[in-house]
């Protein structure tokens, strides 16, 4: 294997708090092991077009606080194209980069899988996204800090409710995934929770909705992955109890910006360390995670699988969610 000496990273997909903690740590590893260090702005789009900047550990430093990424981030049509993944590895080849490390999501690993057929270089993979939807890691860069913005936005909400004896449904994010749904959802003490992994949510749901008529709030938390859907439930829930006071509320991408829970930032560190160590001792084409408290590395080919609300969490909604 080729000794390292020059590695590039960056962010890509949509952006997490947690990033930037994450690439303190790739830098500040690099440092203590003498090796230099190139950030590509914009994700698979600066790596083709030869987009990058020489990252420094100290100003890393002073941003590990901060939500979104210091290397912006963007999704790549043109590196989905096998002209595109050329025109990178070119861009690698000139710059003399030994080994790679991309922050992102599922689609961010199935372009490195991709890009693996045609280029021989190690690539290591971070798991970043709000959705927690990667197998491999019990939980991604961005998740807890998405989940506290959740839940201190859904406790505002339930005071106006309250107030009104109002239906609340909160839409949160997810995409296929009810992670934020559910932990939102039991966290705020939620009278309802939907998300994509269950078929019966939706009649418990109504059958709750329709006798409503209490002096208190209901207040529902809606997966953007769900099935249904946020406006079709509130119409379904109108239709059964017209007289209801009903109001939908999209969190939106309030999720994934401001700064980075304690939890994130401290997982942005230790996957950042391991990803760079994991390269040194020649692992390649692997995602760096946290199972059981302990590091551990997922080939790309197993971490694209999808992931979902595991058992334990499913029993908690019907217990406490239906």
């Amino acid at each position: 294997m080729k000794t390292i000496k020059h590695i590039g990273v960056f962010t890509s997909g949509g952006d997490s708090p947690g990033m930037n903690a994450a690439l303190h740590g790739v830098a500040k590893t690099a440092e203590m092991n003498n090796l230099r260090l190139s950030g590509f702005k914009k994700g698979y789009e600066g790596l083709i077009d030869g987009d990058l900047v020489q990252l420094d550990s100290s100003q890393l430093k002073k941003n590990v606080h901060r939500g979104g990424t210091l290397l912006k981030t963007a999704r790549s049509k043109r590196f989905l194209t096998l002209e595109g993944r050329q025109r990178a590895m070119q861009i690698l080849e000139t710059n003399k980069v030994d080994a790679l490390i991309a922050i992102g999501g599922d689609g961010t690993f199935k372009g490195l899988l991709a890009f693996s057929e045609i280029c021989d270089l190690p690539f290591l993979g971070i798991p970043g996204t709000i959705d927690n939807d990667l197998a491999g890691t019990d939980f991604t860069l961005g998740f807890d800090s998405a989940v506290n913005t959740a839940i201190e936005n859904i406790d505002k909400i339930r005071d106006t409710a309250e107030s009104h004896n109002r239906i609340f449904l909160i839409e949160v994010m997810g995409r296929d995934c009810g992670y934020i749904a559910i932990h939102s959802g039991l966290g705020t003490g939620a009278d309802a929770i939907l998300i994509p992994e269950s078929g019966h949510d939706f009649t418990q749901l109504l059958e709750k909705a329709g006798s409503y008529d209490r002096e208190e709030a209901f207040v529902v938390i809606v997966s953007e992955g769900d099935e249904l859907g946020v406006e079709p439930a509130a119409k379904k829930i109108k239709e059964i109890n017209p007289e209801v006071d009903l109001r939908i509320a999209k969190l939106g991408h309030v999720q994934r910006g401001g700064n980075a829970s304690a939890f994130d930032r401290m997982l942005g560190i230790r996957l950042g360390t391991a990803a760079v160590e994991a390269l040194l001792h020649g692992r390649k084409n692997v995602m760096a995670g946290i199972l059981n408290n302990q590091l551990s590395l997922t080939p790309f080919d197993q971490v694209v699988k999808e992931h979902q609300v595991n058992d334990e969490l499913r029993s908690l909604l019907k217990i406490f969610g239906s």
